[in-house]
């Protein structure tokens, strides 16, 4: 008894594929930002209370 399987596969249209990278870039320079920003905090704080 084989059956017969049967994918829909719809159309991916390139804009869409850059819209999606370009959001992904977009939220990982946001990300990159921030995360220097409080590393450069935490590193002052350090020097100014530790030092």
């Amino acid at each position: 008894m084989a059956q017969q399987e049967s994918y829909d596969f719809s159309a991916v249209e390139a804009k869409d594929i850059i819209a999606d990278r370009e959001r992904g870039w977009v939220g990982f320079t946001k990300f990159l930002t921030w995360a220097i920003i409080i590393t450069a905090v935490v590193l002052l704080g350090l020097l100014i209370f530790v030092a």
